[in-house]
Protein backbone atom coordinates (compact mmCIF):
# COMPACT_ATOMS: atom_id res chain seq x y z
CA UNK A 1 0.00 0.00 0.00
CA UNK A 2 1.34 3.43 -0.84
CA UNK A 3 2.27 5.66 1.86
CA UNK A 4 -0.61 8.28 1.24
CA UNK A 5 -3.48 5.36 1.33
CA UNK A 6 -1.69 4.53 4.43
CA UNK A 7 -1.66 8.00 6.14
CA UNK A 8 -5.43 8.23 5.06
CA UNK A 9 -6.47 4.96 6.13
CA UNK A 10 -4.47 5.96 9.83
CA UNK A 11 -6.31 9.32 9.60
CA UNK A 12 -9.93 7.82 9.20
CA UNK A 13 -9.56 5.39 11.88
CA UNK A 14 -7.66 8.20 14.75
CA UNK A 15 -11.25 9.61 13.30
CA UNK A 16 -13.28 6.57 14.24
CA UNK A 17 -11.54 6.05 17.37
CA UNK A 18 -12.41 9.36 18.43
CA UNK A 19 -15.87 9.40 18.25
CA UNK A 20 -16.11 10.44 14.51
CA UNK A 21 -19.72 9.79 12.92
CA UNK A 22 -19.73 6.63 10.96
CA UNK A 23 -21.31 8.51 8.42
CA UNK A 24 -19.15 11.22 8.00
CA UNK A 25 -16.20 8.82 7.56
CA UNK A 26 -18.23 6.55 4.95
CA UNK A 27 -16.57 8.68 2.10
CA UNK A 28 -13.07 8.92 3.33
CA UNK A 29 -13.38 4.80 3.39
CA UNK A 30 -14.62 4.43 -0.13
CA UNK A 31 -12.18 6.68 -1.70
CA UNK A 32 -9.03 4.50 0.07
CA UNK A 33 -10.95 1.20 -1.33
CA UNK A 34 -11.06 2.68 -4.58
CA UNK A 35 -7.73 4.09 -4.31
CA UNK A 36 -6.43 0.88 -2.94
CA UNK A 37 -8.49 -2.02 -3.50
CA UNK A 38 -6.55 -4.95 -2.60
CA UNK A 39 -6.43 -3.58 1.10
CA UNK A 40 -8.96 -5.78 3.15
CA UNK A 41 -8.73 -3.58 6.31
CA UNK A 42 -10.16 -0.96 4.59
CA UNK A 43 -13.13 -3.25 3.23
CA UNK A 44 -13.92 -4.47 6.78
CA UNK A 45 -14.30 -1.12 7.50
CA UNK A 46 -16.14 0.23 5.33
CA UNK A 47 -18.58 -2.26 5.43
CA UNK A 48 -18.50 -1.78 9.32
CA UNK A 49 -19.29 1.77 8.85
CA UNK A 50 -21.87 0.71 6.20
CA UNK A 51 -23.53 -1.51 8.61
CA UNK A 52 -23.26 1.05 11.53
CA UNK A 53 -25.33 3.54 8.30
CA UNK A 54 -28.05 1.10 8.16
CA UNK A 55 -26.98 0.21 4.36
CA UNK A 56 -26.59 -3.34 4.62
CA UNK A 57 -27.15 -4.34 0.90
CA UNK A 58 -23.88 -2.27 0.44
CA UNK A 59 -22.26 -3.79 3.32
CA UNK A 60 -22.64 -7.29 2.03
CA UNK A 61 -20.68 -6.15 -1.21
CA UNK A 62 -17.87 -4.78 1.33
CA UNK A 63 -17.97 -7.52 3.65
CA UNK A 64 -17.33 -10.17 0.80
CA UNK A 65 -14.77 -8.02 -0.80
CA UNK A 66 -12.60 -8.23 2.37
CA UNK A 67 -13.61 -12.12 3.23
CA UNK A 68 -12.55 -12.46 -0.34
CA UNK A 69 -8.75 -10.68 -0.05
CA UNK A 70 -8.43 -11.97 3.51
CA UNK A 71 -10.42 -14.95 4.67
CA UNK A 72 -8.57 -15.56 8.23
CA UNK A 73 -9.84 -12.13 9.35
CA UNK A 74 -12.32 -12.86 12.31
CA UNK A 75 -13.76 -9.20 12.14
CA UNK A 76 -14.46 -9.40 7.94
CA UNK A 77 -16.26 -12.26 8.60
CA UNK A 78 -18.40 -10.83 12.02
CA UNK A 79 -19.26 -8.38 9.41
CA UNK A 80 -20.43 -10.70 6.96
CA UNK A 81 -22.61 -12.26 9.13
CA UNK A 82 -24.24 -9.30 10.51
CA UNK A 83 -24.42 -8.25 6.67
CA UNK A 84 -26.14 -11.55 5.79
CA UNK A 85 -28.35 -11.24 8.69
CA UNK A 86 -29.73 -7.64 7.73
CA UNK A 87 -30.34 -8.87 4.25
CA UNK A 88 -31.80 -11.85 4.98
CA UNK A 89 -28.96 -13.83 3.15
CA UNK A 90 -27.90 -17.54 3.59
CA UNK A 91 -24.28 -18.74 4.90
CA UNK A 92 -24.11 -16.93 8.63
CA UNK A 93 -23.82 -20.61 10.49
CA UNK A 94 -20.60 -21.09 8.39
CA UNK A 95 -18.71 -17.55 9.62
CA UNK A 96 -20.03 -17.60 12.95
CA UNK A 97 -18.03 -21.20 12.99
CA UNK A 98 -15.43 -19.97 11.29
CA UNK A 99 -15.04 -16.96 14.19
CA UNK A 100 -15.65 -19.35 17.15
CA UNK A 101 -12.75 -21.88 15.86
CA UNK A 102 -10.46 -18.28 15.21
CA UNK A 103 -11.06 -17.90 18.60
CA UNK A 104 -10.53 -20.63 20.72
CA UNK A 105 -7.18 -21.24 18.04
CA UNK A 106 -6.07 -17.49 18.78
CA UNK A 107 -7.51 -16.35 22.65
CA UNK A 108 -5.74 -13.21 22.11
CA UNK A 109 -8.39 -11.90 19.66
CA UNK A 110 -11.46 -12.25 21.73
CA UNK A 111 -10.59 -9.03 23.43
CA UNK A 112 -10.15 -7.35 19.82
CA UNK A 113 -13.48 -8.50 18.66
CA UNK A 114 -15.32 -7.92 21.70
CA UNK A 115 -14.45 -4.28 22.01
CA UNK A 116 -15.41 -3.75 18.62
CA UNK A 117 -18.82 -5.35 19.17
CA UNK A 118 -19.44 -3.19 22.66
CA UNK A 119 -18.09 -0.47 20.52
CA UNK A 120 -20.74 -1.55 17.92
CA UNK A 121 -23.69 -1.56 20.49
CA UNK A 122 -22.72 1.75 21.82
CA UNK A 123 -22.99 3.50 18.70
CA UNK A 124 -25.91 1.78 17.24
CA UNK A 125 -27.94 0.31 20.71
CA UNK A 126 -30.47 -1.13 19.01
CA UNK A 127 -28.70 -3.66 16.76
CA UNK A 128 -29.89 -6.31 16.65
CA UNK A 129 -27.84 -8.51 14.70
CA UNK A 130 -25.12 -7.82 16.80
CA UNK A 131 -26.27 -8.95 19.83
CA UNK A 132 -27.30 -12.27 18.20
CA UNK A 133 -23.70 -12.41 16.91
CA UNK A 134 -22.08 -11.67 20.37
CA UNK A 135 -23.99 -14.41 21.92
CA UNK A 136 -23.75 -16.87 19.58
CA UNK A 137 -19.85 -16.06 19.76
CA UNK A 138 -20.56 -16.29 23.34
CA UNK A 139 -18.30 -12.79 24.38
Amino acid sequence: MDSNYEKLFDQAMDRYKSGANAVDLLEDFETITSLAPNLSAAWTCLSWLQLLCNKPAQALISARKAVKLNKQDPQARINLTLALLETKSKGVRDHVDFVKKVLISVPDLEEEISNCISDGLERKSDWESLKKVKSWLEI
